[in-house]
């Protein structure tokens, strides 16, 4: 009967993630592609995780949230940006941050209408924007700097741009997107009407010398702007997929009228568990990306010792680095080749793109790992380059 698959996500096969995480588990090899951490949370959040399982709280939540943690994130919204969020008609909990864009999308997208993005682009974002029967028209950040190309940016908007879905602090470049950048986007989203949804999971993430500004604060963007984050990033608990959007009350009802025929809900008792995490105080928040930022330092130092080209990030759990100076034509073949020649997992960063060859020998690794784990995978890539 031929390929079952309908034709709008024949392109998308298993992700990236999934085949260098594999190919790590087969052969043993350090895996800094996917980006999750190998210590777990806040001992607050776990302990109250537990007493929230123990008490009898694993039957289904309400369908918007519990309402303890849609109360922390109005709060944790006002108390880091001064945002006043209704928690009861403005947020809606959902299962991790790619729910929340998957319901966003689907929910405002009609076939044929443009959504604007920038690539590099997390992996998900392209194939929701292909469910929706959407399409997508991105402008490109190259390599080192990733400075938003204005040229490009005017050129992806038109007529039928229906939506601008926005990465900052981005992955997978570990940029933070500038004042003047986001005004930009602001203001050809104002142009032509679209609605601008912001992927801010790695708000927490950032190091010194730059800020995380989240669009929905900047002048006469909150009415149209859907903000989306999640719990799992800021505090290592990438498998409990809790994430929210909150926005005008418009558009989280029709959000949430996709949102009940995806998962329906999802992550009962973390639920309450994020809540106490979003309420912890000041030093854990900094704590966290103070971490971070050693790690960059550690796996960026180690890779630019081994020979490869490093930009080094702002934020996030990434960096991207060039391969070519190992001699390296095509990082799809060489990550793929990694773990036998080194023990190490990467994952190619033309994956991210439309435009292949701008990125063609660009890798990206995570260094969101235990100390002594990202020294042995530099290590073993010092290694390599020197054979």
């Amino acid at each position: 009967m031929g390929n079952p698959l309908v034709a709008r996500m024949r392109g998308f096969g298993t992700t990236i993630f999934a085949e260098m995480s594999e190919l790590a588990l087969s052969t043993g090899a350090i895996n800094l592609g996917q980006g999750f951490p190998d210590t777990d949370g806040p001992r607050e959040m776990l302990d109250a995780a537990i007493g929230a399982i123990s008490s009898g709280r694993n039957q289904y939540p309400p369908g918007a949230g519990v309402p303890e943690l849609r109360q922390a994130i109005a709060e944790h919204q006002k108390r880091f940006y001064g945002l006043s969020v209704d928690p009861d008609g403005e947020v809606l909990v959902t299962a991790g941050a790619t729910e929340a864009i998957a319901a966003v999308i689907l929910a405002l997208c009609e076939p044929g209408d443009e959504v604007v993005t920038f690539e590099p682009y997390y992996d998900c974002y392209a194939a929701t924007i292909a469910l929706a029967g959407g399409v997508r028209r991105t402008s490109v950040l190259k390599f080192p700097d990733f400075a938003v190309d204005e040229t490009t940016l005017r050129g992806a908007f038109s007529s039928r741009t229906r939506l601008v879905l926005l990465n900052t602090p981005h992955n997978p470049t570990g940029k933070v997107f500038s004042r003047a950048e986001l005004d930009l986007i602001c203001s050809l989203a104002r142009e032509y009407d679209a609605w601008v949804v912001t992927d801010e999971v790695y708000e927490h993430l950032v190091f010194e010398g730059s800020a995380h500004i989240p669009v929905a604060t900047l002048p006469d963007m909150a009415d149209r702007t859907i903000t989306i984050s999640s719990a799992g990033k800021t505090f290592s608990a990438t498998g409990w997929k809790v994430g929210w959007l909150h926005g005008p009350a418009e558009a989280v009802a029709a959000a949430r009228t996709v949102k009940q025929f995806l998962t329906y809900v999802a992550s009962g008792p973390f639920q309450p568990a994020v809540a106490v995490a979003l309420g912890l105080d000041d030093d854990a928040y900094r704590g966290v990306a103070s971490s971070l930022q050693a790690k960059r330092d550690l796996l960026c130092d180690g890779l630019s010792a081994a020979g490869l080209t490093v930009a080094r990030p702002a934020a996030t759990y990434f960096v991207i680095a060039d391969a070519a100076p190992l001699g390296v034509s095509d990082a799809l073949d060489f990550c793929r080749q990694m773990p036998a020649l080194c023990g190490v997992v990467g994952v190619p960063v033309s994956v991210f793109c439309d435009d292949k060859e701008a990125t063609r020998t660009l890798v990206r690794f995570a260094f969101c790992k235990r100390d002594a784990v990202l020294s042995e995978a530099v290590v073993r890539l010092a290694a390599l380059a020197a054979s």
